[in-house]
């Protein structure tokens, strides 16, 4: 674990720019390989062309680098898989398997695959939501996630496959624009408030969700890879939250540093999306299991995504 070689898939991603250079922070003397279905501009470190459903492809790498770690971020989210259901299912589940079988072939040591609230839906309770409870996903993403949680459960039960995964809320971050999800909305008003001073939101002002800043999403991914394997009591997916918020509640923190900022609601087919998933998560599994605790609120957020944007 002290020099783990690990390879990151959908590196280019909003999450997986942003903990491909985490894990290099993290682990100095390691080696991490980020992959993606086309090379960002720019970009300096290890980094190998892959098409995520391309099995072969998958296994030269790993036996090319001899991986210890693989992290799969690959993922089309939950309003462009609307659009496209069966390229939706074909990227999120055949991935997947290639992973968890290759998991097994390769006798990685750890997997990180991410799920997401979109496993949940209009039965689930809204307020406060357990770890165990009503999984009835309304998107083909949310499908995706929940039938990939079973999957990731039985790898473990069947071949002892070491994979760990978190159930992510909305994600905050400054680095890489967001590529589909219904709460893109909160990075979207933070760019647009720098650049513009006003945004159009496409859910209703009271939609309160659950939130994390992106620093906190990396740090609690790294933090579940390094638990001792007896405290993860888990295997499909923990649940994890770092502050539940609305449109309104964001955009009045923004006023604070801009007065003159504008905001208006025109709620589209994402709204509906939304109004499924929860208002607030019971992530007491990840506190007690293994020590999880966010570090960043609204305020905390807001003041940080501002300046960061603006240099």
């Amino acid at each position: 674990m002290k020099k783990p070689t690990i390879l990151v898939i959908g590196a280019g991603g909003q999450l997986g720019s942003e903990l491909t250079q985490g894990l290099r922070d993290h682990y100095p003397d390691g080696t991490v390989i980020a992959t993606d279905i086309r090379e960002p501009s720019g970009y300096s470190g290890n980094f190998e062309l892959l098409d995520a459903t391309d099995r072969d492809a998958l296994h030269k790498l790993l036996g090319k680098y001899k991986v210890t770690q693989l992290y799969h971020l690959a993922a089309m989210l939950s309003a462009k898989g609307e659009k496209d259901p069966e390229a939706a299912w074909h990227l999120n589940m055949d991935s997947l398997f290639h992973v968890l079988q290759a998991a097994v072939e390769f006798k990685i040591e750890r997997v990180y695959w991410p799920s997401s609230i979109a496993v949940f839906g209009p039965m689930t309770p809204k307020d406060n939501t357990p770890q165990h409870t009503v999984t009835d996903p309304t998107t083909v993403y949310g499908i995706s996630k929940v039938s990939g949680e079973r999957w990731c459960a039985w790898y473990h039960a069947r071949y002892g496959v070491d994979v760990r995964s978190l159930r992510f809320p909305g994600l905050i971050g400054y680095k890489a624009r967001p590529g589909g999800g219904t709460t893109d909305y909160a990075v979207d008003i933070y760019f647009s408030a720098v650049k513009e001073r006003r945004y159009t939101c496409f859910l209703k002002e009271d939609t309160r969700l659950p939130m994390m800043y992106m620093d906190d999403a990396i740090r609690a991914t790294i933090q579940l890879m390094e638990a001792d394997p007896e405290r993860i009591s888990i295997r499909s997916s923990y649940n994890i939250s770092g502050i539940s918020v609305t449109p309104r509640e964001i955009a009045d923190s923004i006023r604070k540093y801009m007065p003159d900022f504008e905001i208006r609601y025109e709620p589209d087919y994402r709204q509906t999306i939304a109004d499924s998933w929860p208002r607030s998560i019971d992530d007491s599994a990840a506190r007690n299991d293994w020590g999880w605790q966010p570090s960043y609120g609204l305020e905390e957020m807001t003041a940080e995504m501002l300046q960061r944007i603006q240099s």
